[in-house]
């Protein structure tokens, strides 16, 4: 080689590598990302019922740093999904609220506490407003694999949620079942979002 081609080749070559490298590590943040398809997938494909002992405690670990990693529309909709459905009836108790418990979002506690405090027309309206959102988050057809159209029940049972207005949300959640919790968890979740964003705020119309 012509020494003075070779500072040229040496550049290419280095130029190259880096792309390559970049390259490779592109693949790999995209295939470790984690997405809701990704975990619908895995609950499709995992069959809890045929899991025992640490294997069934290691895809339950697996699903709630899954779902930790989730932004909030997809944890959200996750949530709502016949898959997630199946897997929480072959669930105990205990696995219930373990899984809830991992998987709600930091400073949920606080919220209700906040929550309880706003006067009684913006609760109702935050409610209200919530389950809406809800209602358009599982009728949206994009959500593959979610209850949709007429056979869809809605995002909250009426006599829960008469319950849970009557009882004071935040008393009544911390006093519910474990299934109980898992069919609040995506309103609780709408209502943080809500009082994050300021909406809540708003003068009620």
């Amino acid at each position: 080689m012509n020494p003075r081609h070779k500072p040229v080749a040496v550049a290419v070559g280095v130029l190259v590598g880096v792309w390559i490298v970049v390259m490779i590590g592109f693949v790999v943040a995209k295939n470790a990302k984690v997405t809701g398809e990704k975990v619908r997938a895995y609950l499709a494909n995992t069959d809890p019922t045929k899991l025992q002992g640490a294997k069934r405690a290691a895809a339950l670990k697996k699903l709630a740093d899954y779902m930790n990693q989730l932004p909030a529309d997809e944890r959200r909709s996750t949530r709502m999904d016949r898959e997630w459905e199946k897997w929480f009836k072959a669930m105990t108790d205990q696995e219930k609220g373990d899984l809830i418990e991992a998987t709600m979002p930091s400073g949920v506690s606080q919220m209700l506490t906040a929550f309880e405090q706003l006067p009684p027309e913006k609760r109702q309206k935050a409610l209200q407003d919530s389950l809406r959102r809800l209602r358009e988050a599982r009728n949206d057809p994009r959500n593959a694999g979610q209850w949709q159209g007429k056979d869809a029940p809605p995002p909250l049972d009426p006599e829960l949620q008469k319950r849970a207005t009557a009882a004071g949300l935040g008393a009544f959640y911390s006093q519910s079942s474990a299934q109980t919790k898992a069919e609040l968890a995506p309103l609780l979740e709408e209502i943080q979002r809500s009082m994050e964003s300021g909406r809540l705020m708003q003068p009620v119309r």
